[in-house]
């Protein structure tokens, strides 16, 4: 794996649910800073000194710019500018330089303004977009690169650039392509981890994976994906698969893979969706003929699945849970960072609106939203070398995954809209499942949790807060990765690690200073942890599925083919 692809790994996410109220919105108005470029404006007025002083300084750093003395130099590791011809060629490295010093300013105003946490955050995304798409290596006739290839080609690359961006610019999401269509196969290429599903209803299938060692431990572990994403994040390719890892290492492994729905399935909300995931506890149990399941949340999964360990507690049927996982999962949103930031109650009741009358909320939406969350690199990046350049997108296993979104029902956006609007799981009785009071403190069994120091959508010192809301122990690793690279991170890169302690104080700063670093992927960390939760070895399972739950197709399946 290339520093390239790792890198778009730790910039991408999985569509996150408090970014949900923007999904509706125009792109034009998403840019708009509405009361925050108000409170922006007064905040500058109220520091005239400091804006006296930023101005003073870019005029000053300008006009070393143009008698060529400045030292303002991009980041080494900066893309953008690494022919060498932006060092070298006098009037590019005046525009380069005056186009960080500008930048730099802007930024600056920012803070000089003295805003709030949610307008500081907002407007700081609005002048990070505007900076990056004022970027020189934007421009065909700057950037020399581009240059050289118009020359080489006789013009040919932006012919067919053009091609390209008609093409992505005629449907959502309106964004440049990040890989082609049919750079990959789901059930060829993707999720190819054998198994057979064993169920299938309305809102789920269930996946049972093929053992693959002579053994097996007792209690299966049952997976509990995103709702807004395709569940083979945690099955991509050979070596680069989760559920590969942990299946071979002597795991029973069961995952739920969810239908991407439509408008018929409007109504569908958290208790739509909680139900599933017992009925998929009882199924794997069944299968397995245990007592207990392990079961691990991803992200908005990880949302639904403490919900269901909560209304489990309630109902003293917590002791089917043999150990609980959550991976990159936010639980208490307050400062939850960035997307945090742009949810407004105003914004939510609009976008819950626009998703009641269509049925369900579109994961392309979605998608547009989250590029523009990093526009360097998945925005100017792409259409730099897909239109300016000519050039198809490289074929990377976790953009196409990425490109795969799917459907979110108006119930479970207005359902989830209403947890992060109150923040209402950190509260006990705060809010309900299949009529239960949900108190997180009641989860007492043995909690496993993961974060990525690098993840933008969910701060890690976010996810750590879920340790202080359970009740039983819980383990906390922090991996070096971003949002989907924590949860793709097979073993082999050298440069992999995570950091864990034996406590869990209040302050997730704290907790930093007194953590360990460990060598490796978290991987065989957690597959240890579950060792030690999910009962002896016996022999491997003869056959999949039971009397009762008969296999009905291999995996993947056939509602992750869904588009």
């Amino acid at each position: 794996m290339t520093d390239t692809t790792t890198h778009h790994e730790d910039d991408l996410g999985t569509p996150l649910d408090l970014l949900l109220a923007d999904a509706s919105r125009g792109p034009v108005r998403r840019f708009l800073p509405g009361m925050s470029g108000v409170k922006f404006a007064a905040g500058l007025a109220r520091h005239p000194r400091a804006v006296a002083g930023r101005t003073a300084g870019l005029t000053a750093e300008l006009a070393r710019v143009q008698v060529g003395r400045s030292e303002i130099a991009p980041h080494p590791k900066d893309r953008r500018f690494s022919d060498e011809a932006w060092a070298k060629n006098p009037f590019l490295r005046r525009t380069l330089q005056s186009y960080l010093a500008a930048g730099e300013a802007m930024r600056g105003l920012v803070d000089d303004a003295g805003l709030g946490h949610g307008d500081e955050q907002r407007m700081g995304f609005i002048v990070d977009n505007l900076v990056e798409a004022s970027s020189p290596s934007n421009s065909p006739v700057l950037n020399p690169k581009v240059l050289k290839r118009i020359i080489d080609t006789g013009g040919g690359n932006l012919v067919a650039g053009g091609r390209r961006f008609v093409r992505d610019f005629a449907t959502a999401p309106r964004v440049p392509s990040m890989v082609e269509p049919d750079a990959f196969e789901v059930g060829e290429d993707l999720a190819v981890t054998p198994g057979q599903v064993v169920l299938r209803t309305d809102v789920f299938e269930l996946i049972q994976y093929a053992p693959q060692t002579p053994k097996v431990r007792t209690v299966p572990l049952l997976i509990v994906p995103p709702t807004i994403n395709k569940y083979y994040v945690i099955d991509l390719a050979e070596q680069r698969s989760l559920v590969e890892h942990l299946v071979r290492d002597g795991q029973q492994v069961y995952c739920i893979s969810w239908r991407n729905p439509d408008a018929r399935h409007a109504d569908w909300g958290l208790d739509t969706y909680g139900e599933a995931i017992l009925e998929a506890m009882t199924t794997a149990q069944d299968i397995s003929r245990q007592d207990q399941v392990a079961v691990l949340g991803i992200c908005s999964g990880g949302m639904l699945a403490s919900m269901v360990m909560a209304h489990l507690a309630a109902t003293d049927d917590l002791d089917r849970v043999a150990a609980f996982s959550l991976a990159v999962t936010v639980l208490d949103q307050h400062d939850a960072g960035l997307p945090s930031a742009l949810l407004s109650h105003k914004g939510a009741a609009a976008s819950t609106r626009a998703s009641r009358e269509k049925g369900y909320l579109d994961g392309r939406a979605l998608a547009e939203i989250f590029a523009w969350l990093r526009p360097n690199d998945l925005i100017w990046n792409y259409w730099v070398n897909n239109y300016l350049m000519g050039h198809a997108p490289k074929a990377f296993d976790i953009l196409y995954w990425n490109a795969d979104p799917v459907r979110m029902t108006a119930g479970m956006h207005r359902d989830f809209m209403d947890l992060a609007l109150r923040n209402a799981l950190t509260e006990a009785g705060g809010a309900t499942l299949l009529g239960t009071p949900i108190d997180l403190g009641d989860i007492d069994v043995d909690s496993y949790v993961v974060a990525g120091i690098a993840d933008h959508l969910c701060k890690w010192e976010s996810c750590y807060r879920t340790t202080q809301l359970f009740g039983g122990d819980s383990r906390f690793v922090l991996s070096t990765s971003g949002h989907i690279a924590a949860m793709v991170n097979p073993p082999g890169n050298e440069k992999a690690s995570f950091q864990t302690s034996d406590s869990n104080p209040e302050s997730a700063a704290e907790w930093l200073d007194g953590a360990r670093r460990v060598k490796g992927t978290w991987w065989d960390d957690y597959a240890a942890w579950l060792a030690a939760r999910t009962g002896p070895e016996r022999g491997k399972p003869r056959r999949a599925g039971s009397a009762r739950f008969e296999p009905l197709c291999d995996a993947p399946g056939t509602y992750v083919h869904d588009r």
